[in-house]
């Protein structure tokens, strides 16, 4: 027996087979092998059409089902990660109205900090825990305002997971972690947030029901059997948001724990028991896949926005041709720490949350000449990046996250040696590293109400690290560097 689990990114379609007994993953696979489009009809704008995810999911599901010689009634169960703050619109025959507006979108900036003004700093931070910003709920109220025939059709809005849930079940819904996501959540009263959504004149018979992040979410019908080779009356069992997800993938569940990822923008994840906040509003809480009323269990998000797609750009536009990420590994080592003075702030990538949304640019600062070489600049870029994620987790500590020990995937810029070793000795914490995905989480995690797991501690307990990379107090250089990096980016700010 099996249970599956996908991952609906913006760029591919991930999934995962795992098998009951053995906790082992059966198969995993990712659908296209390029890159899905995004469309950018004005800038900052970010739509894709929900149906190309769902088409995705189909042609993985049967490809895997062929390539696996699995009779489809061994699949007991679905798991679904998804890429977070997303805008689904449907009418009451679930058609889509207009293309998804995704994670990534920036239109609707203006509109959530007006509401974080009206509303009040202190009364978002500690009900919502964030300012309304660029989140679903803003979004939503942007559709209203500039495509009031689109709003007037609107049967329920959904997350990129909440609609392909519907597609499997015919169900709409979604969950307290979805809710607070979109910044829909109360956190203090435990509620949906009805002084913002009477704010922004959003109805309340537009949400979707709520569902426990564990639980029965709806059965496969006959149609989506038909489209995606799954047998009809298999059980939609957990769902989560990308991040969450990644991080109950890592065992991270508890407070003080806390996850990371680094590819194209990077995210610091910690977990506390308290409804902590930044008074900046840096730091974005939302509602951890095991958090409840009794037990609160806040994921605390910290998005760095220049991060790997710097060391993409340096590949692309810097190496040679054909020159691949281990190989610019190579090269990194005949270059000391510090890369010999040569200083790369990468925050290139839009504006930064963590900079209270200023967009300054990338820079590189103290090139010379007649020293520094093509080893010189990517060893710069990787630790530049690194440097990035110490700042931001020194913002997550001043909320209480004290960390022991940071679990990541051994993915993106994890592989690197160079940048892993630069952040354990900066941040005095040793980095564990796991061969899981989030699409392996996602399946692992449909067990938990399925009954063959008590909680879903139980479900991932078998996740051990494949490798850990120990902190040494020992070497001042990475000290000395970041202390010189700092203060370029300090000179930047002000």
């Amino acid at each position: 027996m099996y249970t599956i689990g996908y991952d609906i990114g913006s760029s591919s379609i991930k999934a995962s087979i795992v098998n009951i007994d053995s906790g082992e993953v059966f198969m995993t696979s990712k659908y296209p092998d390029s890159e899905m489009a995004i469309n950018s009809k004005k800038a900052g704008w970010a739509e894709q059409d929900p149906e190309i995810w769902w088409d995705a999911v189909c042609i993985l599901t049967k490809s895997l089902l062929l390539k696996g010689n699995i009779n489809p009634s061994l699949i007991l169960a679905i798991g679904i990660s998804y890429q977070m703050h997303g805008l689904v619109l449907v009418d009451k025959d679930q058609k889509v109205l207009r293309p998804a507006i995704i994670w990534c979108d920036s239109r609707a900036s203006d509109i959530g900090e007006k509401a974080f003004n009206d509303l009040g700093n202190t009364y978002c931070l500690e009900n919502l825990l964030n300012s309304p910003g660029n989140f679903t709920m803003s979004k939503l109220r942007w559709v209203k305002e500039n495509e009031p025939y689109i709003f007037d059709k609107i049967h329920k809005w959904m997350l990129p997971g909440d609609y392909i849930a519907m597609k499997f079940t015919g169900n709409i819904n979604s969950t307290v972690s979805g809710y607070s996501e979109g910044i829909c959540w109360e956190f203090k009263n435990h509620m949906m947030a009805d002084n913002l959504l009477a704010y922004y004149e959003i109805p309340k018979e537009i949400m979707p029901e709520i569902t426990d992040t564990f639980s029965n979410q709806g059965r496969v019908n006959i149609m989506a059997a038909n489209d995606c080779g799954l047998s009809p009356g298999t059980q939609v069992t957990y769902r989560a948001g990308d991040q969450p997800n990644n991080a109950m993938s890592l065992n991270v569940l508890h407070p003080g724990e806390v996850a990371a990822t680094g590819g194209t923008s990077g995210v610091v994840y910690g977990i506390s028991e308290t409804l902590h906040y930044d008074h900046l509003s840096r730091v974005n809480g939302f509602a951890h896949v095991n958090h409840t009323k009794a037990k609160p269990r806040i994921g605390q998000l910290l998005c760095i926005n220049g991060c790997g797609i710097l060391y993409a750009w340096m590949r692309n536009n810097v190496c040679e041709t054909r020159m691949t990420y281990s190989m610019m590994e190579d090269k990194i080592q005949s270059v000391p720490i510090g890369s010999e003075g040569l200083r790369i702030l990468p925050f290139g990538n839009g504006s930064e949350r963590m900079f209270n949304d200023k967009m300054t640019g990338a820079r590189m600062v103290n090139l010379h000449f007649n020293l520094h070489t093509r080893a010189h600049m990517l060893r710069a870029a990787l630790e530049g990046i690194a440097f990035s994620f110490v700042y931001g987790m020194n913002i997550l500590r001043s909320i209480d996250i004290q960390p022991s020990v940071i679990k990541v995937g051994n993915d993106n810029l994890f592989l690197s040696q160079t940048f892993t070793k630069t952040l354990a000795n900066l941040l005095r914490c040793n980095i564990e590293v796991y061969e899981t995905t989030g699409a392996t989480g996602a399946a692992k995690a449909s067990m938990v109400a399925l009954g063959i797991y008590e909680k879903i501690d139980d479900a991932i307990k078998r996740c051990k690290p494949i490798q850990t990379i120990e902190y040494s107090t020992s070497d001042h250089q990475y000290v000395e560097s970041y202390g010189l990096w700092l203060k370029e980016l300090n000179n930047l700010l002000t």
